[in-house]
């Protein structure tokens, strides 16, 4: 087994071990709904463990609804039950790490759709982050260097023209895998970077129009390669 992947093996199982942590800490102090959760700095020094593994085991709770997290004032209980609660994270336990495919085939999904929301909701703010990360991503590939991450910027700054705030999350929760396994699964070429260029100005192009359908039609143009990944390789 590869040093990365043991590496990545190792810090799942601390998250988990730090979400089962948290959630028996609510159990023990009989922490109702509405209820403050110790601040990150005294679970981590509770749980031995850096604030950096706390913060990413509250944000995967907050994300499924159990914790809640209110900026200047703290993390607090979701309005759940306590039996909900422990059966929810009980199956965040025991879920398995996405496979590459997945992770493909869920953003494909997720985009077809915010991109048509982003066409009709986007502000003229949206419109520049969409451009600057376009500019970016073209000046990336134009100097002939990777531009896997300044693709997904591209994206992302849709997804948050979408005004859908689940989507967004959703978009950032998956995003660092598929970074991490672009190349290793040879989904991107030089090509592909060349003429996604000119597909990232079409998408720019019918979000800027306020067109939902043409804006959905050049994502699943732009999406043809991924798609073809997801569904026919071996």
């Amino acid at each position: 087994m590869k040093l990365d992947t043991l590496v990545k093996t190792d810090n799942t199982n601390i998250q988990k071990e730090i979400i089962s942590k948290i959630g028996a800490l609510i159990n023990f102090k009989n922490l109702e709904p509405g209820d403050k959760l110790p601040a990150e700095r005294m679970l981590s020094d509770k749980f031995k463990v850096s604030r950096s593994v706390i913060r990413e085991a509250i944000q995967k709770l907050e994300f499924y609804g159990i914790l809640k997290s209110i900026p200047q004032s703290g993390t607090f209980v979701a309005d759940i039950g306590v039996i909900a609660m422990n059966g929810m994270i009980a199956d965040i336990l025991r879920l398995d790490e996405a496979d590459f495919k997945s992770l493909v085939e869920t953003r494909i999904l997720l985009e077809l759709k915010t991109v048509r929301l982003a066409a009709t909701r986007r502000t003229a703010e949206d419109l520049i982050y969409i451009k600057d990360a376009l500019d970016a991503y073209e000046k990336k590939v134009l100097s002939g260097k990777d531009a896997v991450q300044e693709d997904l910027l591209f994206h992302l700054a849709i997804a948050k023209a979408s005004g859908n705030t689940t989507m967004n999350n959703f978009m950032l929760i998956i995003t660092p895998e598929i970074i991490t396994n672009f190349q290793k699964h040879h989904v991107c070429d030089a090509s592909l970077s060349q003429r996604g260029i000119q597909e990232h100005q079409a998408i720019f192009e019918a979000i800027k129009a306020q067109n939902p359908q043409l804006a959905k039609q050049k994502m699943k143009d732009h999406f043809k390669e991924l798609y073809q990944y997801c569904y026919h390789s071996a």
